[in-house]
């Protein structure tokens, strides 16, 4: 049975986060996505934890439902950022957290309360190391699962041009050992991370870090168990699988990530967006020693160069066996640019809705059903699109610095020349 996981994502409690964040919400659009899985986010936060034991049913096996769509399974999750000085250098690196259990949260929470405000943020920010942080988790239970997070970020990250480090274990020291997957992050997929030998062992894991319900599953990771009576464990010994059987990864349950096309992160390349939106590769940073041409200021060093950096792989290598991915553009973006309006129009959000009720789910609808069945029951433009993005027969424009990449899967002209004529007033 095919599982789409989506396990790392925040609650109305995070900063910059949607009030729309709540339970049933994200449990009815895990439905229209097609998720099965999905991250609680934000347990340490006491109100969200309060919400999570009122509004959860405790299936018994790690993993709860919602009460009002028990279908969606949640698994305890949230994201600790961790600042602190190591090695003559401020260091900021996030990290996930996965928690067998109401109690071990309990446990977990009372241990960091005496560290830092919880109530600050869903993602509270400790001055406490990664190593320190993973020492307090696996104390308090050694079935608690550390990942982390979006892990080439520049700013907050293990593998960050900023702030981070250049290996697990510079990280975690003699605890890298527990260290069993890394969340690759919306700017890089498993194809980048693979030109690093030091991660073949490791589980490379993708999710959405959603701030708003529209976005979540915009990455995910995709598991095959043999029924839909997992629980819990068999997620963290899947995510172990790799690391315990490295080299032999027969009978793998983590199959593949749904990725963002990397250039659609908002870090992929390096970049000043205040000048004049200055983007730059890796070969060209090299050739301006880093240094920004138009302010004479560092750059923001991006994703793609740091897997330069640290890369001992050439780009395209392919490790036989290796769990792959499927780089998607999300419906709505597809609709949107069919129909040549923003994502957020009324007119994208019916359309949306209409396709989700007609094929079941947003994934089915990108990664299973038959373009012909689209193209004959609901729209041949939207269907073609699709087949676009299927065979990776898009346009990219790379993010930088913060600012979102661009994935077109129709240019203006194509998009003019395949549309209707439209009558008008004059």
């Amino acid at each position: 049975m095919r599982i789409i996981a989506d396990f790392h994502l925040h609650s109305k409690f995070s900063r910059a986060t949607s009030r729309d964040m709540v339970i049933d919400n994200i449990a009815k659009w895990a439905t229209w996505k097609g998720i099965n899985l999905i991250g609680t986010a934000d347990f340490t936060h006491p109100l969200w934890f309060s919400e999570i034991k009122n509004q959860l049913n405790d299936l018994g096996n790690g993993l709860f439902s919602a009460k009002n769509f028990p279908k969606i399974k949640f698994i305890l999750t949230t994201e600790i950022s961790c600042i602190y000085s190591e090695g003559g250098q401020v260091r900021k690196v996030h990290n996930v957290i996965f928690a067998p259990s109401l109690e071990a949260v309990e446990k977990i929470n009372r241990k960091l309360s005496v560290i830092g405000n919880l109530y600050s943020d869903g993602r509270p920010i400790l001055g406490l190391s990664s190593y320190d942080l993973t020492k307090i988790i696996l104390e308090v239970d050694k079935n608690c699962l550390i990942i982390p997070a979006h892990a080439w970020t520049p700013w907050f990250s293990i593998f960050g041009s900023k702030s981070g480090f250049n290996s697990i274990e510079e990280c975690f020291r003699d605890l890298s050992k527990e260290i069993f997957a890394v969340e690759t992050g919306l700017s890089s997929d498993p194809e980048m991370n693979w030109r690093l030998s030091k991660l073949d062992p490791i589980a490379l894991i993708s999710c959405s870090d959603a701030h708003s319900p529209a976005n979540l599953g915009r990455e995910a990771t995709v598991f095959e168990f043999k029924d839909n009576n997992y629980g819990y464990q068999n997620i963290i010994d899947a995510l172990k699988f790799k690391k315990n059987n490295f080299p032999n990864l027969k009978d793998n349950p983590l199959k593949y990530t749904i990725e963002f096309f990397p250039e659609e992160g908002k870090y992929h390349f390096d970049g000043h967006r205040l000048c004049n939106a200055t983007c730059l590769n890796p070969t060209e940073t090299k050739k301006y020693q880093g240094i920004c041409p138009v302010c004479k200021k560092p750059l923001t060093v991006g994703v793609m160069n740091r897997v330069e950096e640290l890369a001992d792989r050439p780009e395209g290598y392919h490790p036989s066996g290796f769990p792959g991915s499927k780089h998607l553009v999300p419906l709505q973006e597809i609709i949107a640019e069919s129909f040549g309006v923003q994502k957020n129009s009324v007119r994208v959000q019916e359309e949306y809705q209409k396709m989700v009720y007609l094929f079941n789910s947003e994934f089915n609808i990108l990664l299973d059903e038959p373009i012909e069945n689209i193209a004959k029951n609901h729209s041949a433009k939207i269907a073609e699109g699709i087949s676009f993005m299927r065979e990776g027969k898009v346009k990219k424009i790379p993010g930088y610095d913060g600012v979102y990449g661009i994935v077109k899967v129709f240019d203006a002209k194509e998009r003019q020349k395949n549309e209707p004529k439209q009558k008008t007033l004059f």
